[in-house]
C-alpha cells in the first residue's frame, strides 16, 4: 500500500512538471506575443508623432530613453515591419527589436547594430536566415528613410561583440539567436548601407560584452515560483479538508495568475534576444 502511494506520488508530481512546462511553452510562443503586439502598437504611433515633428538627415537627433522607439525596420522578404527601441535589455527586447547603444543609429556612417527575438516577444527575426544577399532592408529614423542591402549571413558566438564594434564602411548588423530554440550561438545579418550616410551622432563605445543582452536578478522569480507552489499547496490541502470542486475552482484562478506572473519572471532569466 505505501509503496503504491510512493508510485502514485511520483506519478502526479511527472505529470504536474509536465504539465507546468506545457504552460511555460505555450506563454512563450504565444503569450509573449499580445504583449509585444501591444507594446508595437503604441510605439509606432509615438514614432509617428516624433517624425512628425522633424529632424532630417542634416540634423542630430536628440538622444532616445532605452525602450523607447528610435526607428522603424521593415524588411520586405520576410513581410517584416517593426519599431525598434533603444537597449537591448530583456524589457526593452520586449517591445520589439532593440538598436545596441553606443552604436550609430541606423543610417548613420558606421556598423549600426539591432537585436532581436527569434522565438518570443513576436519572434522578429524568427526568419532570419531567409534573406539572401542583395535584400534590401529600409530602416526609418528621425533623419529619413535609408535602404541597405544584405551581404552576409552567418552563425558566430555569442561572445564575438567584434561584429558590433564601429567600422569604417557604413553598414547594418542584425543579431538573434541561432539556431531556433537555443541560445548556443548568434545568427547575424550584415546589410550595406546605400546612398548618403545622415549625420553622426557624437561616437561612443557598444555598451556590451555579449550578444545576449542583459540579465535581471533571479529573486522575483523564486519568490514568485515559491508563491505558485504554495498556492498550489493551499488550494489541495482545502480540497481535502474541505470539498473538491469548490477548493478547486477558488484556487485554480489565483494559481494561474500566480503562476502567469512567475512565467514573466523566469523568461527574464533567458538571453534577452532567444
Amino acid at each position: 500500500m505505501n509503496l503504491r502511494r510512493v508510485v502514485g506520488g511520483i506519478g502526479h508530481t511527472l505529470i504536474a512538471a509536465g504539465v507546468l512546462i506545457l504552460l511555460f511553452v505555450a506563454y512563450e510562443l504565444w503569450g509573449t506575443g499580445i504583449a509585444e503586439a501591444r507594446s508595437q502598437h503604441t510605439l509606432k504611433k509615438d514614432f509617428t508623432q516624433k517624425v512628425g515633428r522633424g529632424v532630417n538627415q542634416d540634423e542630430v537627433p536628440p538622444p532616445t530613453p532605452e525602450g523607447e522607439a528610435v526607428a522603424i525596420i521593415k524588411i520586405p522578404r520576410l513581410g517584416l515591419e517593426k519599431a525598434v527601441v533603444e537597449g537591448v535589455g530583456v524589457e526593452d527586447l520586449k517591445k520589439g527589436p532593440g538598436h545596441y547603444p553606443g552604436t550609430p543609429l541606423p543610417g548613420q556612417p558606421g556598423n549600426a547594430a539591432i537585436a532581436g527575438h527569434r522565438t518570443t516577444y513576436g519572434a522578429p527575426f524568427f526568419r532570419m536566415d531567409e534573406l539572401k544577399p542583395n535584400d534590401p532592408i529600409f530602416v526609418t529614423t528621425r533623419q529619413g528613410r535609408f535602404r541597405y542591402e544584405v551581404s552576409e549571413v552567418r552563425a558566430i558566438k555569442p561572445t564575438d561583440v567584434e561584429v558590433i564594434k564601429n567600422t569604417p564602411d557604413n553598414r547594418l548588423t542584425l543579431t538573434t539567436c541561432h539556431p531556433r530554440f537555443s541560445a548556443s550561438q548568434r545568427l547575424i545579418t550584415i546589410a550595406t548601407l546605400k546612398g548618403e550616410a545622415a549625420v553622426p551622432s557624437p561616437p561612443e563605445q557598444p555598451k556590451t560584452t555579449s550578444l545576449s543582452g542583459k540579465r535581471v536578478s533571479k529573486r522575483p522569480a523564486i519568490l514568485w515560483g515559491l508563491l505558485a507552489a504554495l498556492c498550489a499547496a493551499v488550494t489541495m490541502t482545502l480540497s481535502r479538508i474541505w470539498r473538491k470542486w469548490p477548493a478547486y475552482l477558488l484556487g485554480t484562478p489565483v494559481f494561474l495568475l500566480v503562476l502567469f506572473v512567475f512565467f514573466e519572471n523566469f523568461a527574464r532569466l533567458l538571453p534577452a534576444n532567444i
